[in-house]
This record gives C-alpha cells, sequence and structure tokens, in this order.
C-alpha cells in the first residue's frame, strides 16, 4: 500500500514514529517496553488497538528517516509470523509512504479476511496520517 503525504521525510517519519500519540487514533495507543537508542525505536514494544484484540508489536529495525520494521508479538489478533515494513522515499513536494506486511493466519481458512482486515487498518493509518499534514502546522501531532 502506498501513500503521497507532503511534507519532508523527516517530518512525516517524526510523526508517524511517535507510537502512542500517532496510533492514539485506534483506541489505544502505549508503549509497553522502550526501544535500544530512542524511545520509539529498535526494541520498542508497542501495543495498539482496543482490549483483546490489541496488537503487541515489537520495532526490528529503525532507521530515520528512512525505514522502520516490526513484527507482531503472539497474543492479541489471529496472527502468526506477521512482518511488516514501512518506507519513507522522498519524492517531489513530499513523501511516499510504502508499507507491506506479509503474515498467515492462526485459524485455518481466516486468511483472506485477515488480509482485508488488515489493509483497512493500514489504509486507516495512512489516511490518518494524511490528514495531520492537511490540518494546521500547529496540529501535526495526533
Amino acid at each position: 500500500m502506498t501513500q503521497k503525504i507532503s511534507a519532508p521525510p523527516a517530518e512525516v517519519w517524526a510523526v508517524y514514529t511517535d507510537h502512542a500519540a500517532f496510533w492514539s487514533f485506534m483506541g489505544r495507543a502505549e508503549i509497553e517496553r522502550v526501544g535500544e537508542d530512542d524511545p520509539n525505536g529498535s526494541g520498542c514494544i508497542r501495543v495498539l488497538g482496543p482490549g483483546r484484540f490489541a496488537a503487541r508489536e515489537e520495532i526490528l529495525d529503525f532507521d530515520p528517516p528512512k525505514r522502520l520494521t516490526y513484527a507482531v508479538l503472539p497474543g492479541g489478533p489471529p496472527l502468526k509470523n506477521h512482518l511488516g515494513e514501512v518506507l519513507f522515499e522522498e519524492e517531489a513536494g513530499g513523501t511516499r509512504i510504502v508499507w507491506r506486511a506479509r503474515f498467515e493466519s492462526r485459524i485455518p481458512g481466516l486468511g483472506f479476511i485477515l488480509r482485508i482486515v488488515v489493509q483497512r487498518v493500514f489504509a486507516r493509518a495512512l489516511t490518518h496520517l494524511e490528514s495531520l499534514f492537511e490540518a494546521s502546522p500547529e496540529s501535526k501531532r495526533a
């Protein structure tokens, strides 16, 4: 999935990787464990989403302002082997975000539905991110 944001990569990166603030639109967004070199960086565990469906995600690679990879930890959504990557590429007039993920379903036959759900979460997050940069400069934080 891709999205163009009319702001430089460093600005988009700063908003997106402020996990507790940016992801609060999901209803719950908190840091369970801070990262090694940056509170939101490698080793950080973020908890996103409501109740028992909350995803615990560990940030694996944190390369500002270019690339972030994460894995969904066991528990929460019925996913396994989920690995996500978000790229922030400079493009004329802004940033092109490329978000991709691979995963398997823990429940046989549910993979197709989970793919739709994950795509909707990605789309909602990217739309939310774009809206923050369309708003006034003072409201660029979630």
